[in-house]
């Protein structure tokens, strides 16, 4: 008589060892979605070529629908806590700034059709300065920015 408990304990073993060996041999790997990662857009020191290459413009202006909420005086550099939310519709990304940084881009998210504009992180900061919160709505860019006090420096201080 066969057992079914141990036919399906084999099955499950078989599956999960050739899903092991498709991952590991590279066959699994999502190669679209890491190629259409902008790696010279994060790596870039010029903060006008990080927006172009990113937002295709290095034009934005500030606005009061746009909220940005980070703290006055960050004790640590290396974990400072950044919220950005926004009421505007249409919006296709979010990106984040930190203008004193060698690489002054820090993140930027891109927005499905009929998402909230809300976006909480921790960014590090090298040291003092103006954090800009970039929101990309149809042919627009509006943005929020404060000044963040770095007493503790995170990105090698």
């Amino acid at each position: 008589m066969t057992n079914p408990k141990r036919r399906i304990l084999l099955q499950g073993s078989l599956t999960a060892g050739a899903v092991g060996v498709a991952v590991g041999t590279g066959l699994l790997t999502p190669r679209a979605l890491l190629a259409a990662w902008p790696e010279s857009t994060f790596t870039t020191e010029q903060m006008n070529d990080a927006l172009k290459e990113l937002l295709g413009t290095k034009t934005y202006q500030a606005s009061d629908r746009v909220k940005l909420k980070a703290p006055d005086i960050a004790e640590n550099g290396a974990v400072v806590p950044v919220t950005i939310e926004t009421d505007v519709e249409g919006i296709e990304s979010i990106s984040i700034i930190a203008t004193e940084n060698q690489t002054p881009l820090i993140a930027s998210f891109n927005l499905g059709a009929g998402a909230l504009g809300f976006v909480s992180t921790r960014i590090k900061m090298a040291k003092t300065a103006t954090v800009i919160a970039l929101v990309k709505a149809e042919s627009q860019v509006m943005s929020a920015s404060k000044e963040v006090k770095v007493t503790i420096g995170g990105c090698g201080g």
